[in-house]
């Protein structure tokens, strides 16, 4: 199992509604093929207006195929410039649990 860390930092005061976007119809649109969401967070200490999210997929290749086929959803295409207009900067990490994570 392998977990993806998407890092979001937005534009000062669009995490309400970045949030509220998602909330109504982004996830959706997301759970239906990238399926496996471990957490959705904001930040409230530390650096701010961040938001982050962490998926499960099984491998490198269940990511890219998942991510391939949310990327051709005409539905993700017209609502991904939505948020994408709330966001400054983006980051994503690949993480291998380590043999004694619980999440292993």
């Amino acid at each position: 199992m392998l977990y993806e860390i998407r890092t979001y930092r937005l534009k000062t005061g669009a995490a309400p509604e970045y949030l509220r976007l998602v909330g109504e119809e982004g996830i959706a649109i997301q759970r239906r093929h990238l399926e496996n969401l471990v957490g959705y967070f904001v930040s409230e200490i530390g650096p701010l207006n961040q938001i982050v999210h962490v998926w499960a997929y099984e491998g490198l290749d269940d990511r890219e195929r998942r991510r391939a086929s949310l990327a051709a959803d005409p539905a993700w295409r017209a609502f991904s410039p939505k948020i994408q207009a709330l966001i400054e900067t983006m980051e994503t990490k690949i993480m291998k649990p380590a043999a004694f994570s619980p999440l292993a």
